[in-house]
């Protein structure tokens, strides 16, 4: 058994893995880990009280993959429902002849199977980070007095924080009978354009499962990860007879062909079949977690570092 996670799992991997002592499945613990994350008032990038988008809305995407059967289910720009992850998994498990669900079909769907449902996810403090990052583009009155008739196209490129475009939560996980899951949830870019969508809900790029080969999923600048297909990447290549230390180094590598304007930093966790794992990270410093069956408690991993030189505003 074995849980790999972005750091921000921390507050979730020990109920995790309790699921997994206790005879769960790996889309239990991923859920539940997830769920704890989603949960969390102090981390602004995931779940309840995340950056909101340039109109103060908060849109939530969660994807989760099973990869025993390669099942997958996924939501995105979803509002009201602070458990994405869990509609994620009702997706794959209603049997719906759909992976990905969106805007208000997500919601309804939600609402159908009886989600939790929230009125209001923000918190004032985050309202106010919001409301003065748009003051610093004089844009604040606008989209108070106006929201529908105000041009958010210049608004978004300049209220847009190249620091506040990467967080995300993942975990992965295998069970004790030997069945792979991976997960991510989101609130996305802070002030981002209404209905943007990144990587996290979009199997094989935020995220991918195999239990013939292994796992991976993604956070940061998710565009990047959605034109390259990351995380499926790295499975792909572990297919192909690449050790899983070569085949995220490759895949990470193969960021640096990406061209355009708006380049910035990604991080992946992956594991193989046989439970190694590893983190990378194109910024110093990025740790990552795990904890196996026989482990008391988590322990932190450096993420290696692969270059993967950033243009924000400065086309190649």
């Amino acid at each position: 058994m074995l849980i790999i996670a972005s750091h921000n799992g921390t507050i979730g991997i020990r109920q995790a893995m309790a699921a997994l002592k206790n005879g769960d499945s790996a889309m239990d613990a991923v859920e539940i880990g997830t769920r704890l994350v989603e949960a969390d008032p102090s981390d602004h990038t995931v779940g309840c009280n995340g950056y909101p988008n340039i109109l103060g809305e908060l849109e939530l995407d969660a994807s989760i993959m099973d990869g025993r059967t390669l099942d997958s289910g996924a939501v995105a720009v979803m509002r009201g429902f602070p458990y994405a992850i869990s509609v994620a998994r009702q997706v794959l498990e209603r049997k719906l002849p759909h992976v990905l669900l969106a805007g208000e079909g997500a919601e309804r769907f939600a609402r159908e199977i009886g989600a939790e449902e929230r009125g209001e996810m923000l918190s004032d403090e985050i309202r106010q980070v919001w409301r003065a990052r748009l003051a610093t583009v004089g844009t604040a009155q606008d989209v108070d007095s106006r929201p529908d008739e105000t041009a958010l196209l210049d608004m978004v490129k300049f209220a847009t924080d190249p620091e506040r475009v990467a967080g995300t939560v993942n975990f992965i996980a295998i069970d004790s009978a030997g069945d792979i899951c991976s997960g991510v949830s989101t609130s996305g870019w802070a002030w981002k354009y209404p209905g943007r969508i990144g990587d996290s809900p979009i199997i094989g790029a935020g995220n991918y499962a195999d239990n013939r080969y292994g796992a991976c999923a993604c956070t940061g600048m998710g565009e990047m990860a959605i034109r390259a297909g990351t995380a499926r990447s790295v499975v792909l290549y572990m297919r192909m007879g690449m050790a899983l230390e070569e085949a995220a180094h490759t895949a990470m590598r193969d960021l640096r062909d990406l061209g355009g304007e708006t380049i910035g930093d990604m991080n992946l966790i992956a594991l193989d079949r046989h439970g190694a794992h590893i983190g990378l990270s194109s910024e110093v410093g990025r740790k990552y977690i795990y904890q196996t069956g026989d482990m008391l408690q988590h322990a932190e991993m450096e993420r290696g570092l692969v270059d993967l030189p950033r243009r924000w505003g400065a086309r190649r």
